[in-house]
């Protein structure tokens, strides 16, 4: 095991004790103003409620050379693709519409300088955009980068991840794939479509979930009855929201087998997967209050936390 980053990984466990805890949350789920919540905030971080943009960066400094480190940032990246492919078809400047922190160059996005992408987003973003040229349908094409990013995600995490991130992306994967074979089969999309949206994992096989997307849901959600993703699939019938927090939790339940590692990225990963939830928590809970939400209803929503 290499002490290359303990020095990282001291300072991540210093700034934990700034994460919010569920003390923390109750007050904030309490608070009767946009205001009060802001000043609940600052009291319990200072100036220490930084942006997950901010951490990454000061992670990233810590370990510049870390290939895995940037596998986390896939997501974004995707994402940027289909904002610039977007802003394209409807004539409007992608800027606002990218999301920070990422390891692209987006001017390369933004002017379809495809040919400097890296390596693992490149041809994605070749056939994305004679895709969304050669038909004009968007859902198709997003749905097509998203299984792309995951598909990238695997493939990273298999050459130069570590046992961890290998089982961070098996689990962003099923999750998505579980989302989106439900989401098709319901919309009774054709088999073109899931072959291109759906993307596929060890452990669940995407030919078998295409099979059973094809049909009513009712088949989907039997064939995954005799998987390890049972409750998940039980939860998306019963409520997409709880769907998407059991995911949220399942990956940080995972982040938590990092925590007491004193060296190597994994403290790192799971410190900023920590930031992502917590980020994540403090817009349910704004979201909810400008909209009138009662109180339970926020507290069903709170992702797991870190600390």
């Amino acid at each position: 095991m290499t002490t290359k980053y303990a020095n990282a990984v001291a300072a991540v466990k210093a700034m934990e004790n700034t994460l919010l805890t569920w003390n923390d949350l109750e007050q904030l789920i309490n608070a009767q103003s946009r205001a009060e919540i802001n000043s609940l905030v600052m009291a319990k971080k200072g100036e220490e409620n930084i942006s997950t943009e901010a951490v990454w960066e000061m992670i990233h400094d810590y370990a510049p050379d870390s290939k895995e480190l940037e596998i986390l940032l896939y997501k974004n990246d995707f994402h940027n693709l289909k904002a610039s492919l977007k802003a394209m078809i409807s004539g409007k400047p992608p800027e606002k519409y990218y999301i920070r922190p990422t390891n692209l160059n987006l001017h390369h996005l933004t002017e379809k300088e495809y040919d400097s992408l890296p390596d693992y987003i490149r041809n994605t973003a070749y056939e994305a955009y004679d895709l969304i040229v050669g038909t004009s349908d968007g859902q198709l094409v997003d749905s097509f980068i998203d299984s792309e990013a995951l598909l990238a995600i695997q493939k990273s995490s298999e050459s130069f991840g570590g046992d961890f991130m290998r089982k961070y992306a098996e689990l962003l994967t099923v999750c998505a794939d579980i989302k989106t074979a439900y989401r098709c089969s319901k919309m009774r999309k054709q088999k073109s479509f899931l072959e291109r949206a759906i993307c596929g994992s060890s452990e669940l096989d995407k030919e078998s979930l295409i099979r059973e997307s094809l049909n009513e849901p009712e088949s989907l959600l039997n064939f995954l009855e005799d998987s390890s993703y049972s409750e998940a699939a039980r939860l998306l019938n019963e409520s997409p929201a709880q769907f998407e927090k059991w995911c949220d939790d399942a990956i940080m339940e995972l982040a938590e087998t990092a925590r007491m590692k004193s060296f190597g990225t994994e403290p790192l990963i799971a410190y900023y997967i920590a930031t992502e939830a917590e980020q994540k928590n403090l817009r349910i809970i704004t979201v909810c209050h400008e909209f009138g939400a009662d109180r339970e209803t926020i507290t069903e929503r709170m992702r797991k936390l870190y600390v």
